[in-house]
């Protein structure tokens, strides 16, 4: 019989933390000040399909600029309930606690997910402060209670990771696409998981950074044998260097190379 301890304690009063495909989604802003123009960038950075309702007095400079830039589609006025029709989601970013209630009920009757800036209890999801460097997204969330605080931690976390991170995940996810290709058959997914795991775990950011697209075709002559070379013996086939000077194709890693 299973005893305390033996598995993770619960922690109530969390949310549950999601990477939201949104791409070609239809999500409707309404405002059109700063709060909104940080909502409209984090959903073009996610492909969204963005609508802006707000009268064009209302406007900042840098909703303005995505606007002219065909980046968002603007409706002059304000919000009407037909706005919502075909709408995937909704953020509302406006300084009126009662229009914004009412927009958050309509949601609700309509079971539109929706965010209404500064009022968590009538929102679906939250936005954290996030960290984008490339493919590499993090994000610090306090549900709500210390925006500034989540911000802070941020830029603390930042700081500990290599410049160049998103280059490694750039370059890892090349090579599992590469690797999906060379072993395409449903079958090898539990060996193209190991073998993946294998290569994150035996390379640190500096090497995985560095890989070129000689690099990764060399990589994959190692996954028949299951098996990932260190970095130096990697590089060490740069440049089209004969294969049998190396000593570990000598049967080490499950095959020859023959003459």
């Amino acid at each position: 019989m299973p005893k305390t301890g033996d598995f993770p304690e619960v922690q109530p009063g969390g949310s549950l933390i999601l990477a939201w495909q949104i791409k070609d989604k239809k999500v409707l802003v309404v405002g059109g000040g700063e709060v909104a123009a940080g909502r409209i960038l984090n959903c073009l950075n996610a492909d969204a399909s963005v609508t802006v309702v707000c009268p064009a007095s209302g406007l900042n400079d840098e909703v303005a600029f995505r606007i002219s830039q065909g980046l968002v589609t603007h409706i002059d006025r304000v919000f009407e309930p037909s706005d919502l029709d075909g709408t995937d989601m909704v953020l509302v970013a406006i300084d009126d606690p009662e229009a914004s209630t009412v927009i958050w009920k309509l949601c609700k009757q309509k079971r539109i997910a929706a965010n209404i800036a500064d009022v968590p209890p009538e929102c679906d999801f939250y936005f954290g402060s996030i960290h984008r460097d490339g493919p590499l997204q993090i994000m610090v969330s306090t549900n709500g209670k210390g925006p500034r605080l989540a911000a802070a931690i941020r830029k603390y976390i930042a700081r500990q990771l290599p410049a160049n991170a998103g280059n490694a995940i750039e370059s890892i996810g090349l090579l599992r696409a590469r690797l999906r290709k060379v072993a395409p058959k449903p079958e090898e997914g539990p060996k193209r998981m190991r073998w993946m795991s294998q290569v994150s775990d035996t390379y640190g950011w500096d090497e995985m950074c560095n890989l070129t697209e000689e690099d990764m075709d060399n990589l994959l002559l190692f996954y028949p044998a299951d098996k990932v070379p260190a970095a130096d013996i990697l590089f060490a086939l740069r440049g089209g260097n004969d294969l049998r000077k190396l000593d570990v194709f000598d049967g080490s890693f499950g095959f020859s190379v023959g003459a």
